[in-house]
């Protein structure tokens, strides 16, 4: 008995969510952000490059905190 009531209980549909409100590419894409800081940080070329690194980096990292609360 027990059976059929399994078996006829559904399971509710995972809502679908947008690129931009899932978790795993989004924390990815800040990971790739703060990369790219620390690359922009010790390059000793481009001084435009120098004084941006920190948003960058600080982007990125602000980022990562926020992504990390959303959902799978």
């Amino acid at each position: 008995m027990s059976h059929l009531i399994e078996t006829r209980t559904r399971t509710p549909a995972r809502p679908k969510r947008s690129f931009f409100l899932r978790r795993r590419p989004m924390e990815n894409i800040a990971t790739v952000l703060i990369g790219l800081g620390f690359l922009m940080l010790f390059q000793p070329f481009l001084l435009v490059l120098y004084t941006y690194s920190l948003v960058t980096l600080l982007l990125g990292t602000v980022m990562f905190i926020i992504v990390s609360k959303f959902p799978e």
